[in-house]
């Protein structure tokens, strides 16, 4: 009787055990962040590094919820499914909250808006969207950028690039006639392009949020993000970011500390 209950006893500590340990939470593990290499100066690399006002806030937010990260590259076109399928813990790309992409993952409440921006080289006719009719246009796939150009010019022939480097590689070598993508990013290429001359030719301004993107359902890593975005906009350093990546963009006053 006595082996008998204390096998009984045993049975059900394991099965407590089992009940309390369901997995590490956001605080014991290392998150995995996906992001982009080669998209200056939301994400990319530097000295080995990921940075960028994107990648440097999620560390910001990941210092104050005491979160540890871990980041690797992606093409933009796999990442949001590899959030949905838990090979990252968090997706990390100046991601627009779009309604489509709310279906598949969940978003962190808003740290950013996107502004869109047509690029050409330098010396090119095109001087606004309706210019862009018949051309060939290149798009980063399944981004806003795309499905703009689809909505406002539909009989432009737009051309899908999974990554930022290869769409600008065609534009340079004049495989596409413009170039439709975030302005920051714009900005930047016109500045950082030695080898061709580049310019932005239109900006323009959406309603359409940026947030960082999780596993449907991870309420508790979410919670945590949405608390620590709270945290570096009131100390200021959400602001202090935006000045060294983005000193050109308008700062909106829901971020102001």
């Amino acid at each position: 009787m006595k082996k008998i209950l204390l096998a009984t006893l045993a049975a059900g500590l394991v099965a407590v055990l089992a009940a309390c340990g369901g997995g590490e939470s956001a605080t014991e593990k290392t998150l995995r962040v996906g992001t982009l290499s080669d998209a200056p100066p939301n994400i990319y690399v530097e000295n080995g590094n990921f940075t960028g006002f994107d990648n440097e806030l999620l560390k910001a937010i990941a210092a104050k919820q005491n979160l540890k990260l871990e980041f690797a590259s992606t093409d933009f076109s796999s990442l949001l499914g590899q959030v949905a399928n838990n090979q990252f813990d968090i997706g990390s790309s100046a991601i627009a909250q779009t309604d489509e992409r709310k279906k598949n993952v969940d978003f962190s409440s808003p740290y950013n808006f996107e502004v869109m921006s047509i690029q050409t080289k330098d010396g090119s006719p095109i001087t606004e969207e309706k210019a862009l009719s018949g051309k060939r246009v290149a798009v980063i796939q399944a981004t806003v950028g795309d499905k703009w150009l689809t909505s406002t010019v539909p009989d432009a022939q737009a051309v899908r690039f999974p990554g930022y480097a290869p769409a600008l590689a065609a534009l340079k070598s004049g495989a596409v006639d413009a170039y439709i993508l975030d302005q920051a990013i714009a900005e930047t290429n016109v500045k950082e392009s030695a080898d061709t001359k580049l310019k932005v030719v239109k900006s323009f301004t959406t309603d359409v949020p940026h947030g960082f993107a999780v596993k449907k359902g991870n309420t508790e890593l979410l919670t945590k993000i949405n608390d620590g975005l709270k945290q570096v906009i009131a100390d200021g350093t959400w602001v202090k970011l935006h000045e060294k990546f983005l000193p050109t963009a308008p700062v909106p006053d829901q971020f102001k500390a």
